[in-house]
C-alpha cells in the first residue's frame, strides 16, 4: 500500500480549524473590518456554505470554542449533587473556561489583542460572558431556593465568580500568556470562596501571586480602559450590547 498519497489529506487540519486559522491570518494581515467571509473561505479553500455550517457569523469565528465550553459548563453543573458545596462548585465550573484559554495560549493572546481593537468584538465578548454568568446563577438559584435571599445571593456570587475569573484571565493574557494561569485564577477565585463559602474547608484570602509585567502597548495605542453602561432592568440583551458597542465606538 502506498501511504504517501494519504499523508497530505491526513495532515490537513479539520475544516473548522482551517477556517479559524485562515480568518486570523487575514485579520492580522488586513485587519478585522477589512476581512470578509468570502476572503476567509477563499484562503481556506472551501465554500461559503461550509463556513456557515460551523459559524453563524464572522464574529463567531473569533470565539470558536465558547459554545462548546458553555455546554461543558452547563453539563458540569447539571451533574452536581447535594454533597457539592455550591460556591466551590461554581468556582470549579469557571475553571473550565480557563482550561479552554490555556489549551492554546498563543491563540488566546492573539484573540485578546484583536478583541481590544475592535469595539464590535468587545461587545460580542461581553454577551458571551453574560451567558456564562447566567449559567452559574441558574445553578445557584436552584441550590439556594430555600433561602429568602436565594435569588439575590445566587446573582451576586455568579457575578463575583465571573469578575474574579476575568480579572485573573486578563492579567495572564496581558503578560502574553506567561506563567501559570491556573495559579492566578485560583487565587482570584479564592477571594470569592473566602467571602461566600461557609464550609469549613473554605480558603482564606491570600496575597496575590507575582505576575510577569504586562507587555507594553505599542506606540500610539491607548491603555486598556473600562466602560460602564447603565441599562434599565429587563432591557433585552441585544439592546444592552448595542449600547456598549455605541459607547465604545465613541472613543
Amino acid at each position: 500500500m502506498n501511504s504517501s498519497s494519504s499523508r497530505p489529506e491526513a495532515a490537513k487540519p479539520p475544516m473548522r480549524d482551517a477556517l479559524v486559522a485562515a480568518a486570523f491570518q487575514l485579520f492580522l494581515e488586513r485587519g478585522y473590518e477589512q476581512t470578509t467571509v468570502d476572503d476567509i473561505v477563499a484562503l481556506a479553500g472551501v465554500g461559503r456554505r461550509s463556513f456557515f455550517r460551523y459559524f453563524p457569523s464572522k464574529e463567531d469565528v473569533v470565539f470558536p470554542d465558547h459554545e462548546r465550553c458553555l455546554a461543558d459548563m452547563t453539563a458540569f453543573l447539571a451533574a452536581s449533587d447535594e454533597d457539592h458545596e455550591p460556591v466551590r462548585r461554581v468556582c470549579d465550573a469557571a475553571r473550565l473556561v480557563l482550561l479552554m484559554y490555556a489549551e492554546n495560549p498563543s491563540f488566546s493572546v492573539q484573540r485578546y489583542r484583536l478583541t481590544k481593537k475592535v469595539p464590535g468584538l468587545r461587545a460580542y465578548e461581553l454577551s458571551v460572558v453574560w451567558r456564562y454568568e447566567r449559567a452559574l446563577a441558574a445553578y445557584l438559584r436552584g441550590r439556594f431556593a430555600d433561602r429568602p435571599d436565594g435569588d439575590l445571593r445566587a446573582d451576586v456570587i455568579a457575578a463575583a465568580v465571573v469578575a474574579a475569573h476575568n480579572n485573573a484571565l486578563r492579567s495572564w493574557l496581558r503578560s502574553d500568556g506567561q506563567g501559570d494561569a491556573g495559579v492566578t485564577v485560583d487565587h482570584a477565585l479564592g477571594y470569592v470562596r473566602s467571602a461566600f463559602d461557609s464550609s469549613p474547608a473554605a480558603p482564606q484570602a491570600l496575597p496575590a501571586p507575582p505576575l510577569p509585567p504586562p507587555t507594553p502597548a505599542p506606540t500610539g495605542e491607548r491603555p486598556e480602559d473600562v466602560v460602564v453602561v447603565v441599562a434599565r432592568r429587563g432591557a433585552p440583551l441585544w439592546r444592552v450590547v448595542q449600547e456598549i458597542e455605541t459607547t465604545l465606538a465613541r472613543d
